[in-house]
């Protein structure tokens, strides 16, 4: 185990990027979603820079890069409810679990650390995709970006999960592959871990200083 973990007692890891390659999928439901808008497809390259703060983020970025400028609210919402109807109808056709994931989490699992999901992905879709995926049985609490008033980089969600399980913040670890990740679990008073290969807008999440990085979730084995 990494010394990282040393009195550790919970674990927080975010979801896309982190644990599953879900761009696939969220660039397949981008395209439609814009195609209803009579605007050419996006792309999984573009979309994979785009994704890490939300659906509507998502959206909005989509839809100035398809019209030059940001787009009026009443064009958003309309726009937000088709990519979320397109995203619903398949959440998990080519959406897969990083090499290591598993290895990692039933390590932990084994170990009796407490295992907790906080993405900012919409609540809705997140038990779908893990039961799909196996993975539900491992997180004793989940949180999407619309569980709580406030998502990451804010710290509340983090918060949230160490007032629950009445761990304090020191002693726990917030796993993300993005700068939004690092800063939320800063804020909250975790430690932080990061991975290098998800979806960080083009930056080296190194740069956000993480306490830790991994370039496989396997090293916490």
């Amino acid at each position: 185990m990494l010394p990282l973990l040393d009195d550790i007692r919970l674990i927080a890891f975010d979801l896309d990027g982190t644990l599953i390659d879900s761009v696939p999928d969220l660039a397949a439901a981008v395209d439609a979603m814009l195609g209803d808008l009579t605007w050419p497809p996006a792309g999984e390259a573009k979309v994979r820079d785009w994704v890490g703060n939300g659906s509507h983020l998502l959206v909005a970025r989509a839809l100035a890069d398809a019209g030059g400028s940001a787009a009026d609210e009443a064009t958003l919402s309309r726009a937000h409810a088709r990519f979320l109807a397109h995203y619903r109808a398949a959440p998990c056709a080519r959406t897969r679990v990083f090499p290591g994931v598993r290895e990692a989490l039933d390590a932990l699992d084994a170990r009796g650390l407490v295992l907790a999901l906080v993405t900012n992905k919409p609540a809705a879709f997140i038990d779908p995709i893990l039961e799909a995926l196996a993975l539900r049985d491992y997180f004793r609490l989940t949180l999407g970006g619309d569980s709580l008033p406030e998502k990451k980089p804010h710290p509340a969600p983090l918060l949230h999960l160490a007032a629950h399980f009445e761990i304090a913040p020191h002693h726990c670890l917030m796993v993300g592959d993005s700068r939004h990740d690092i800063e939320a679990g800063k804020r909250a008073g975790f430690r932080t871990l990061a991975v290098p290969y998800g979806y960080n807008h083009g930056e080296p999440v190194a740069a956000s200083a993480p306490d830790g990085l991994v370039e496989s979730l396997q090293e916490l084995v």
